[in-house]
């Protein structure tokens, strides 16, 4: 495994991926309602 265990599991390292894509959307959309 090592390393790329996520990555090689599939789901693994998609998921994370997707909460940081998530997270980075929120604080765009968020700095667009503030500004």
């Amino acid at each position: 495994m090592g390393q790329y265990g996520g990555y090689e599991g599939g789901y693994g390292g998609n998921s994370f991926a997707l909460i940081v894509v998530l997270f980075i959307l929120l604080i765009i959309i968020g700095a667009s309602f503030v500004y």
